[in-house]
């Protein structure tokens, strides 16, 4: 009769322990959303356009592998009330599930050229948002297992 304890060893390659590593970080810290950084990419397109740098926005989609519809998509967020684009600018990170406000809810703010009612409208589609915060919070808020 033998006796003794046997134990499983489950060897986890370094590039896959890495990438967990990355997502729990990331989950714990959150991301950026989304409509906040192309926010920031058409501030920095336009500065590069006035400085010379870029010749038009043609060029822009050219260089960047966007089509020229898109490229406009992303700079009408221009149009917005400056206080509109700092509080794009500034949004808290997602810690977990989608963005709390998206790209194209904010597309259909900056139509209208009213900086008055874009402000309004913006803190509306903001306060929409925030009755979801708690069922955010309750179901989604934890880290996945293997971050624990």
């Amino acid at each position: 009769m033998r006796y003794g304890v046997t134990k499983t060893v489950a060897f986890v390659p370094k590039g896959l322990q890495r990438q967990r590593a990355k997502r729990c970080e990331q989950e714990r810290v959150g991301t950026i959303p989304r409509v906040s950084r192309l926010m920031a990419l058409a501030i920095q397109i336009q500065e590069r356009i006035d400085r010379g740098e870029l010749k038009d926005y043609a060029e822009v989609a050219r260089v960047s592998h966007l089509t020229r519809a898109r490229l406009t998509q992303i700079m009408n967020l221009l149009a917005l009330a400056p206080s509109v684009q700092e509080e794009l600018l500034f949004l808290p990170p997602t810690t977990s599930g989608r963005d709390r406000i998206t790209e194209r809810a904010m597309r259909s703010i900056a139509v209208n050229l009213n900086w008055s009612a874009q402000k309004r409208d913006f803190r509306a589609a903001w306060s929409r948002t925030q009755s979801h915060e708690v069922f955010d919070a309750n179901f989604h808020n934890s880290p996945p297992h293997e971050c624990r």
